[in-house]
């Protein structure tokens, strides 16, 4: 009987990473809005300050729609990489855990940017924040890829691999070119991000090429 130690037999089941993932970003949306504290009836004593009121809480309905959409696409991310991982180990479960880690945070980083919205801190902190979660979604898949891990016929492992970190890794560029432009300013950097995750959630531009590529083909 050969013997195992308790790493080769932990975090064999997949099924059990997929639900606590789902729990933690169901979660961290829910806290999301929490944020945006209705305006105390006893300061408002008027329609117009009411409206003043608010108009006040414009920074933390920009900054909730965008963690929104980002936690959106993480997790349709994540969930995509699910649909081609069967088996896991200890090493993927951490790794997984470590991603929810940084969804977790969200909520504070949300926070944080509707508070100080205008300071370039606040945008780093963000972006730092979006980065990390990138980076251990990048790390997820090319784990499980080398480890043997997914469940893909042999003709579809190069582009399925590929399309994977392609989107990772143009998803950042972007994002980090966004987060620059808070030098030139906030408000201008949080709607490129915003650009670019809607992008992303509507596959705007990815449908572009795709019907450009068939007609092509057909010339």
């Amino acid at each position: 009987m050969s013997f195992k130690t308790y790493n080769q037999i932990a975090g064999q089941k997949v099924q059990r990473i997929e639900a606590i993932s789902d729990g933690v970003f169901a979660i961290a949306l829910t806290l999301l809005v929490l944020d945006i504290k209705v305006p105390i009836g006893e300061t408002v004593r008027s329609e117009r300050e009411l409206f003043d009121s608010f108009c006040q809480l414009t920074p933390r309905f920009l900054s909730y729609f965008l963690s929104f959409m980002t936690l959106g696409i993480f997790w349709t991310g994540h969930t995509a990489q699910f649909s081609y991982i069967e088996k896991s180990d200890r090493n993927l479960n951490w790794i997984s855990l470590f991603f929810l880690l940084f969804v977790s945070v969200i909520p504070f980083t949300t926070a944080f940017l509707s508070e100080h919205i205008h300071f370039r801190l606040a945008i780093g902190v963000y972006w730092l924040n979006i980065f990390l979660l990138g980076f251990m979604l990048y790390v997820h898949w090319r784990y499980a890829a080398r480890k043997g891990f997914l469940s893909i016929p042999a003709e579809e492992t190069g582009s399925v691999d590929k399309a994977v970190r392609r989107r990772i890794v143009i998803a950042q560029l972007l994002y980090l070119g966004g987060a620059l432009l808070c030098f030139v300013s906030n408000y201008l950097s949080i709607f490129v991000i915003i650009a670019v995750q809607l992008n992303y959630a509507l596959a705007i531009f990815s449908g572009r090429t795709r019907r450009e590529s068939g007609r092509a083909d057909k010339l």
